[in-house]
């Protein structure tokens, strides 16, 4: 079976990073000063990196992917280097995919490779624009006046995805707000701009490991609650912006059209 899927042009890329934080899969990694694909097991083809590349070496190909063959994958892998075969290695076993994690191994071993130790970290230069240490202290002004005492607007729980019921009656004809769950804590006032009268789901788009899940779940929500309207609020920092596609792919498999209202929040705070 074909299907879409990345493909990195190592000659246009100049190790830059930006595309890293783009993929809400963690198929990408910069290694060895360049940006690897280092599964194509956790490469959707929808290429949301692409739009954060900004030398263009970054497209989309369709190829052969089907039935998955970690063997082949090996064979592509380990002409990246020993950096690479490590990452591809860790990324398996973070993910829980013993099955492959065994098989590159026995490729390894076929090969007479030395199997790295990939239950240590990865050591890589870290450039993701996502996870920068800021003291965003240096830049707020002290407030002269009394703390104000604001109503808070959640009218649900759980909150978090992973943990709520699709069939919750609170769902029913619902107005939705979807958050990635760092803007409550960047924006002041989250529940006076953008919480009031509606439900709150909240999720990490990035470090989460169940986004198919979501996509699922969210899928049945829409199928089954007859959803209003939807907005999502995310942060500026690319990994972020995988909230949109997340929400994108679940209205896709409910075969359903409603409008998101899309807000992006700086690291700042403010609305962008």
């Amino acid at each position: 079976m074909k299907r879409d899927i990345i493909q990195i042009n190592e000659e246009k890329c100049t190790g830059c990073g930006t595309c890293i934080t783009g993929c809400p899969e963690g198929a990408l990694q910069l290694i060895d000063g360049k940006a690897r694909l280092v599964s194509d097991l956790f490469c959707d083809g929808l290429g949301a990196c692409i739009g954060d590349c900004p030398e263009g070496a970054i497209e989309i190909e369709r190829r052969e992917t089907e039935p998955y063959d970690e063997y082949k994958v090996m064979e592509n892998v380990i002409n990246g280097g020993p950096n690479v075969t490590k990452a591809h290695l860790k990324h398996l076993n973070d993910h829980g995919q013993k099955e492959f994690l065994n098989q590159a191994i026995e490729f390894l071993n076929q090969k007479n490779i030395e199997v790295p130790n990939y239950e240590e970290e990865v050591s890589v230069p870290c450039v993701c624009p996502g996870s920068m240490s800021q003291d965003l202290g240096e830049n707020k002004m002290e407030s002269s006046t009394e703390p104000q005492i604001l109503s808070a607007e959640l009218r649900n729980w759980p909150v978090q995805l992973q943990l709520l019921n699709p069939n919750a009656p609170y769902l029913k004809n619902a107005d939705l707000l979807i958050a990635a769950d760092c803007a409550p804590f960047a924006y002041a006032n989250f529940h006076q701009r953008f919480l009031k009268d509606k439900i709150l789901i909240i999720f990490c788009p990035k470090l989460d490991k169940t986004i198919d899940q979501y996509v699922d779940k969210l899928a049945e929500i829409f199928k089954k609650q007859n959803i209003k309207s939807i907005s999502i609020v995310h942060m500026e920092v690319p990994c972020c912006s995988g909230i949109e596609i997340i929400v994108k792919r679940a209205l896709e498999k409910a075969q359903k059209n409603i409008i998101i209202k899309d807000y992006t929040i700086s690291i700042g705070g403010e609305i962008i």
